[in-house]
């Protein structure tokens, strides 16, 4: 019994070190405040090879198999929760071979390689003003979707074309070689199959047969949409650098005073809130704004998991998120709010872990991808909720947004609803017959024609407004072949929306909704399955059929609901002010520079970012 306990103590404040180690240098290196490659590729190493450690695994296995075969009281049973908590991350991550583990080894440092030859890659296109200028990904996004000019939108999209070619000859066919290399040394066919069995405890045709449910679907809303984008605009519309701005360009624009990017961490603090939602005491750093050199995709990394240590204290989390915003760019306020609610809903899971070991609050398998996006799609689903925006979404007179402008909103998403989530779904069918492919057929050539092939066949359009090849999930391995968890997570999240809607009748500034999710999808972390955290609060597994219905609604049913939920708000009783607090204390930094942080209060850090941006940003001021 001791040895077990005292295997289990060392293993949660060991993991506790190597894990942090190496989120502090990934925070760094991927926020360009330093340039330690070399650092961060060890401290990758020694995390791998901590949770890949067959004797760590026998260790456990052993000490499970010493304790008595029933708990004697509520210590036993504790502890054989946390070791099989430990079990279940060495089985999911284990190595076991030595050949795996040199092409693992191999992996990290090619893998190094190409994210810093890629943090120095400059990317450029035309904005609004027309002048040719440096920019992100998201900016590059947020061009298509709102600039007027079409030769601008143009030089946007041809921009991440030539990411494709650039990324292409810089090293990722040799990536996807070795990763193949690695899966087969552990018995597999190839890596999307490792991956999927590791991060959802599914085998890849049996995902197939939930995404082929939902592509049948769905397929005939994406068709009807595509021609009326052609009738109502001519065959131009459906250019790839055309397609968001027809699909809510000039919605995008005229919404832009209504979600000014300075407001945006206020929102997100007063609706999160309202929502009842809390951060168990945990540190918050956020870095919104895009940088040169900084990773061009918003993320949440947890540097310290939370847990109740072997005292029973509670460990407060460390949590990092980040988003790439450009605040004088038209877009980027719902660009900004969007991803404070998406990672913020991350933060908020991986704080309220209550488990015993910090095994069970990481991003990493045995979480499952599909589980842990379900929380912070979640929240930002609810950004697109009429109520919401009513209570929220104010210009800089006060005046909330007007009913036409939501309604002009819905017109132009909702016959799209099917395209944006087959957007996600291109993703995994590529990425399956891209590691399907023999290393003799891995060439340019090949893999860019199988790119335009699948989003012919998935999105209806020759080339993607997104090109496959210039989606950075693909480059990293944590997040390579798991993109399909973003769309198994929006069924999920769907259907929790229908039971907070029946269960309540509305969800917006809802304080019952954080302790619900708190209590049945994020306490018990990664301890339960996916399936089993819907069952616990909705009372049914997992069903996709709330999601296609959405995304199958007409332009008339989706106004009728957002009407509907418009004048119920209107005369609902909300709980009075002030909500409750975040509990959590929040750094908002830009780099290494410290820009706002809520030591006196949170409003205090919103009128202080409010300040900043305003100082840096003056054209945004009046917004």
């Amino acid at each position: 019994m001791q040895d077990a306990r005292t295997l289990f103590d060392t293993l949660n404040t060991e993991y506790l070190t190597v894990h942090k180690t190496k989120e502090d240098l990934f925070w760094d290196t991927y926020m360009a405040v330093s340039n330690d490659d070399a650092g961060f590729a060890r401290a990758e190493e020694a995390y791998k090879n901590f949770i890949s450690d067959p004797q760590r695994l026998a260790s456990v296995r052993a000490a499970l198999d010493s304790l008595p075969a029933s708990d004697a009281d509520a210590a036993m049973a504790e502890l054989r929760h946390g070791l099989k908590g430990w079990l279940a991350l060495f089985e999911s991550n284990i190595i076991d071979s030595d050949e795996a583990r040199e092409h693992m080894h191999a992996l990290i440092a090619l893998e190094a390689d190409l994210f810093a030859k890629r943090r120095d890659l400059v990317l450029h296109h035309t904005n609004e003003a027309g002048a040719q200028e440096e920019t992100t990904l998201s900016g590059l996004a947020t061009n298509m979707g709102t600039n007027r000019n079409e030769a601008a939108r143009k030089s946007s999209h041809d921009a991440l074309l030539g990411l494709e070619h650039w990324v292409l000859a810089n090293g990722f066919l040799d990536i996807v070689k070795k990763r193949n290399a690695f899966a087969r040394a552990q018995g597999f066919d190839n890596y999307f199959d490792y991956k999927v069995e590791k991060n959802e405890q599914m085998t890849s045709d049996y995902l197939f047969g939930i995404l082929d449910d939902f592509e049948a679907r769905t397929r005939d809303a994406n068709t009807r949409a595509l021609q009326a984008l052609v009738e109502a605009h001519g065959a131009e519309a459906t250019q790839p650098w055309n397609l968001r701005f027809y699909i809510s360009g000039d919605v995008t624009r005229q919404v832009d005073p209504y979600l000014s990017f300075a407001k945006g961490l206020e929102r997100w603090v007063k609706s999160f809130r309202h929502l009842g939602i809390a951060y168990r005491g945990a540190t918050l750093q956020l870095d919104l704004l895009e940088r040169t050199g900084k990773y061009q995709n918003g993320f949440c990394h947890g540097p310290i998991p939370t847990y109740f240590d072997a005292r029973q204290r509670w460990v407060k989390g460390q949590i990092n998120f980040t988003a790439n915003a450009k605040p004088d760019q038209i877009g980027s306020g719902a660009r900004a709010i969007n991803t404070l609610f998406h990672e913020g809903g991350h933060a908020a899971h991986f704080a309220n872990v209550t488990q015993n070991a910090p095994c069970f609050s990481q991003e990493f398998a045995p979480t499952s991808m599909a589980y842990a996006e379900t929380q912070s799609m979640f929240c930002d689903s609810l950004l697109d909720d009429a109520d919401w925006l009513k209570r929220y979404a104010h210009n800089a007179q006060g005046e909330p947004i007007p009913d036409a402008l939501i309604q002009a909103r819905i017109q132009t998403t909702q016959p799209f609803a099917a395209f944006a989530e087959r957007g996600i779904l291109v993703v995994p069918y590529f990425e399956r017959a891209l590691y399907r492919l023999p290393d003799e057929q891995l060439t340019a050539e090949t893999v860019l024609a199988l790119a335009r092939a699948m989003e012919l066949r998935i999105l209806g359009v020759a080339v993607g407004p997104r090109p496959l090849l210039s989606i950075p999930h693909l480059l990293n391995q944590e997040s390579a072949a798991a993109y399909q968890g973003y769309l198994l997570a929006n069924m999920a999240v769907y259907q929790t929306r229908a039971y907070f809607e029946k269960t309540y009748g509305y969800l917006t500034d809802n304080p019952a909704i954080g302790p619900a999710l708190a209590e049945h999808y994020w306490a018990r972390g990664n301890s339960i399955s996916h399936n089993d955290t819907l069952v616990s609060l909705t009372g049914e597994p997992f069903n996709a059929k709330y999601l296609a219905d959405r995304c199958n609604r007409t332009v008339e049913q989706a106004w009728a609901t957002a009407q509907a939920a418009i004048t119920a708000a209107a005369q609902r009783t909300y709980p009075p002010a002030p909500a409750p607090d975040l509990d959590a204390t929040i750094r908002i930094v830009h780099g290494a520079e410290l820009i706002a942080d809520n030591t006196a209060s949170d409003e205090a850090m919103c009128q202080q970012f409010e300040g900043w941006v305003a100082q840096r940003y003056p054209a945004t001021a009046a917004q």
